[in-house]
């Protein structure tokens, strides 16, 4: 783990804010000069504490109306059946996230699609003919009560 002062644990809260922000006006907002910043920002960036910038893109915007969970139980539990479907899971842009689970299911998967029909294709002609792939059981989302990518800094001692 990194260590993080309090200088550098608000420069990360501001970042998560608006990830555009330059070193003079993360200066303004933590009490550093630009510099600082500058150097901070980029040993953070280093340090992989910053893992990388993006555009939040809006789904629901682009006719990504359906979000769904899918949960994957595969057919066997061996090395070479999980890479081949940590392999499938690579290849799906649909894809959005994926987890290895405890419990009933083996696998978790978050899908962002633009309709039940593309949920019905993801489901009867990519992941259920797979050979790694057991059993699949989806939910679809009715609605969602919160999104966020920021992580709890004020935890962060």
């Amino acid at each position: 783990m990194t260590s993080v002062d309090v200088f550098d644990l608000r420069m990360l809260a501001a970042l998560q804010d608006d990830g555009r922000l330059t070193n003079q006006q993360l200066a303004d907002i933590v009490g550093l000069s630009a510099s600082q910043c500058s150097r901070r920002r980029m040993r953070l960036e280093d340090e992989k504490v910053i893992a990388g910038y993006h555009a939040d893109l809006a789904g629901e915007a682009l006719g990504f109306t359906l979000i769904a969970f899918i949960h994957i139980t595969l057919a066997t539990h061996s090395p070479d059946n999980a890479k081949k479907f940590r392999a499938l899971v690579t290849r799906v842009d649909e894809i959005q996230e994926a987890y290895s689970m405890t419990g009933d299911a083996d696998y978790l998967l978050k899908v962002v699609l633009h309709d039940l029909k593309s949920l019905s294709n993801i489901v009867n002609n990519v992941l259920m003919p797979h050979q790694s792939v057991a059993h699949v059981r989806s939910s679809i989302v009715l609605d969602r009560l919160k999104e966020t990518q920021k992580l709890p800094l004020k935890a962060v001692r």
